[in-house]
């Protein structure tokens, strides 16, 4: 089989995602989910037009000049308003969040103002409207805020809130199997034996899936066996994952058994290889329901694939009006050869510099192995296949990674 170009990968993984059902969750429990419908606000913010300030709801005809002395006659504060209409030469003591009081249409902060029995002068005319939230300033019933296929972040459940929503219907989460294969690996905390190395792959593309909003099952680690793999592909089936991700196993060799394993449980293929560098060795495929991406067994290879593939599935899942990553532009902080057919993907260093310029500089070492380069790493440079030698100081694409 040709190696399939990313774009086309991409499609095929993505081909036929829709978004899972929805659910009734509390506001709390709505972090990082996906709105399903359309949020329209249930109130007015704010219902009335309130104190910006402390000070002195007065009437800007009143204190038009320094020499006025104006009456004190109640006080408001936020949550007590003051139920009498301000009258000529009048003013009320109010805080921030107060109501202002019928009659007055400026109010005159604190230390503007000097007590003088039960009268304040001024030494700051009023303003009409000054220091004053008009009734619905920042939305009105009705107002559409918050649209289907949001991101619920910190910022929208406050929003959400303030509109008077206690629960919000969301799309189920994306429930993420993750089952790694090979007889040398190792937990972590654990003593390697000769030819052993620590399993770490799993720990970075459950973070991953979790960072935007699905489910994640730990499947742990199969044997190199048909048995093994093909136990854990079952487990994951029979625990209804939306996506089975394997990790290993996927290349070409004898004991790569993940692709056989998959077939002999009746996923139908899309493909096994594509032409990206790292990844070449990512397979793709469908268990009725269930969506299986098989990455590579090398760290990095294994989370820039989950990087480039499972993040914008998991997104297209979960209902997000918004799945691709967003590439954007950098100048290289070093010289690049020529490329050949794959597609790259170099993990680089990032700088911003004063004018808001950022230097994208790939590191020396791109081996699909070294977990110290892909830490330290905050983008990802993009190369085209058969793409010309590229100078210091030109243009590329790049790919921010999450921080």
């Amino acid at each position: 089989m040709a190696l399939m170009p990313v774009a086309d990968a991409l499609a095929a993984i993505l081909a036929g995602a829709e978004a899972l059902p929805e659910e009734m969750v509390a506001l709390d429990a709505a972090y990082h989910r996906t709105l399903a419908r359309d949020l329209a606000a249930r109130r007015t913010q704010p219902p009335q037009a309130m104190s910006a300030m402390d000070g002195y709801a007065v009437r800007a005809a009143d204190a038009a000049n320094l020499k006025v002395r104006l009456k004190v006659i109640g006080e408001v504060a936020a949550g007590r308003p003051f139920e009498r209409k301000v009258g000529p030469d009048e003013a009320v003591r109010i805080f921030t969040g107060g109501v202002i009081p019928a009659g007055a249409d400026a109010v005159i902060i604190q230390e503007d103002t000097a007590i003088d029995g039960d009268h304040i002068a001024i030494t700051e005319i009023a303003v009409a409207g000054r220091h004053i939230r008009p009734a619905g300033v920042d939305f009105h019933e009705g107002d559409v805020l918050l649209a289907s296929g949001s991101h619920l972040t910190d910022r929208a459940l406050s929003l959400a809130a303030a509109m008077n929503f206690p629960e919000l219907a969301v799309r189920r989460r994306p429930k993420v199997a993750v089952l790694a294969t090979g007889d040398e690996l190792v937990m972590p905390g654990t003593t390697p034996g000769p030819g052993q190395i620590v399993y770490s792959n799993g720990y970075a593309l459950r973070a991953l899936a979790r960072a935007e909003g699905a489910e994640t099952i730990d499947l742990g680690i199969a044997a190199d066996t048909v048995a093994a793999t093909t136990a854990g592909i079952r487990r994951a089936r029979d625990l209804s994952a939306d996506i089975l991700i394997t990790t290993g196993g996927a290349s070409v060799g004898d004991h790569d058994l993940v692709k056989p394993s998959l077939e002999l449980e009746g996923v139908a293929m899309a493909f096994w290889r594509i032409a990206m560098r790292p990844g070449k060795p990512m397979m793709h495929g469908r268990l009725g329901a269930m969506r299986v991406i098989g990455l590579p067994g090398n760290p990095v290879s294994s989370y820039v694939c989950a990087f480039l593939f499972l993040l914008p599935l998991i997104r297209a899942l979960s209902g997000r009006a918004a799945i691709h990553h967003k590439r954007t532009t950098a100048l290289l902080g070093r010289d690049l050869a020529a490329n050949d057919q794959r597609e790259d993907y170099l993990r680089a260093r990032l700088e911003e510099h004063a004018d808001g310029s950022l230097i994208a500089t790939p590191v020396n070492q791109q081996d699909s192995s070294l977990l110290g380069n892909l830490a330290a790493a905050r983008a990802l440079v993009i190369r085209p296949p058969f793409a010309p030698l590229a100078p210091k100081g030109s243009v590329c694409e790049i790919l921010r990674l999450p921080e």
